[in-house]
């Protein structure tokens, strides 16, 4: 059988791409690889857009070998979305940093939209260390987390300790 072997990019859709690269260059830091508008049939096919201009930016996520692909669609018919976390189809990032408070304290000063203040996880794998949701141009969720564990850090018998055996 055909196997995943490692992760590729991720990506959103925005509606304003100068917009969102402004966000994840310059106020989260990271690397703006390239820029393009790419034209080809194959994109417009995969996408299911025949009459789509893509215009595109990918980024490096900050110490990592993993992507994360802008994309504003032009030509065509858009819908936005209600992103609040809670509604099925949309989506959230996640990264870990040193300090949960003062990255918080920053991007609020930068004008960052945020969900609520950081909090303290008293559960799971982030027990004991803080977290907070902020959100893009796009209404997209971006979570910081300050812990010293990872999800591979945590098992299904420490979850099932914390649920009382419930997989739910």
């Amino acid at each position: 059988m055909a196997q995943i072997l490692r992760p590729h990019h991720m990506g959103i859709q925005v509606r304003d791409l100068e917009a969102s690269v402004r966000f994840y260059r310059d106020v989260l830091g990271f690397e703006l690889v390239f820029q393009w508008n790419p034209q080809a049939e194959y994109i417009r096919t995969i996408t299911g857009y025949p009459g789509a201009d893509i215009h595109a930016a990918i980024l490096r996520l900050p110490n990592s070998e993993v992507f994360l692909e802008i994309l504003e669609y032009r030509n065509v018919e858009k819908t936005p979305v209600d992103t609040r976390t809670a509604n099925p189809g949309t989506a959230h990032l996640a990264f870990f940093t040193d300090d949960c408070d003062g990255l918080f304290a920053e991007l609020v000063e930068r004008g960052t939209r945020y969900v609520n203040p950081p909090v303290t996880p008293t559960i799971g794998p982030n027990t004991g260390g803080r977290a907070v949701y902020m959100i893009d141009p796009d209404g997209i969720r971006v979570e910081f987390i300050q812990t010293k564990r990872s999800f591979g850090e945590f098992s299904q018998a420490d979850a099932n300790q914390v649920t009382g055996g419930k997989a739910e």
